[in-house]
């Protein structure tokens, strides 16, 4: 595997990304990694290189780069975090992935065409978003017990969702503070509506944060397994 540290350039600064990719058979299609709230870390660079060891050019963004370089939850604390985390907006997100789009581009080891896209807690609703923002290029997104999906707010994903022409996959844990199942219900009643191709899979037993092997009494082995089963088998298929 080959991981490189990339500053990307925006209008708003400069955008920390962690890069990784087989060394051999490329150029591999582009998958776009948004974080969760806890940040850019070493566990996410290696959720990171498992899913590009299957053949894709993984991008991993700092998304508080406006606001920091670096964030270390444990030595910050969860207060700062909501603070980053609530700067934060679908609109925002979506400048950012266009940004990557754009680097990916001028890489020779990024494949041309169809895109990946996963969001994990917070950024589940921006993976979603993106896929409707961005309809002609993302061929694939996915969330995992993402937050905020379909509520009560003029920017809520849900409602771009028509837009959306490639698949979306929804992976929900089963008792979820952040994401209740009346939200998920909510959702997929939405959705149902839309015509667009999509799944929503709860998993059994699991509460949020369970595909994450650091989060203590919420990791789920198995769960966590299973997603990594449905993310490669999405981008196998899409793209």
């Amino acid at each position: 595997m080959i991981d490189r540290d990339i500053d990307i350039r925006t209008k708003y600064g400069v955008m920390n990304t962690f890069i990784t990719h087989p060394e051999e058979n490329g150029p591999h299609p582009v998958v776009i990694f948004l974080m969760d709230a806890p940040g850019k870390r070493e566990e996410l660079h290696d959720m990171a290189r498992r899913l590009g060891s299957a053949g894709y050019f993984v991008m991993l963004p700092n998304l508080y780069y406006r606001r920091l370089r670096e964030f270390d939850v444990e030595s910050s604390g969860r207060e700062e975090m909501f603070e980053h985390m609530h700067s934060l907006s679908n609109a925002m997100v979506c400048e950012d992935v266009q940004a990557l789009l754009d680097f990916a581009v001028s890489d020779s080891a990024a494949r041309d065409g169809k895109v990946g896209c996963v969001g994990y807690c917070m950024s589940g609703p921006f993976a979603f978003a993106a896929a409707a923002a961005f309809p002609d290029r993302i061929a694939a997104s996915a969330s995992l017990h993402g937050v905020r999906l379909c509520v009560d707010a003029k920017d809520s994903p849900h409602l771009n969702a028509g837009k959306i022409r490639g698949e979306m996959y929804f992976g929900c844990a089963e008792t979820d503070e952040y994401a209740p199942r009346q939200m998920i219900d909510d959702l997929d009643r939405h959705l149902a509506g839309t015509g667009i191709t999509y799944r929503i899979e709860i998993y059994p037993g699991t509460e949020h944060g369970f595909v994450f092997p650091s989060r203590q009494g919420k990791y789920h082995k198995a769960a966590a397994e299973r997603h990594w089963e449905r993310l490669l088998s999405l981008y196998g298929r899409c793209l």
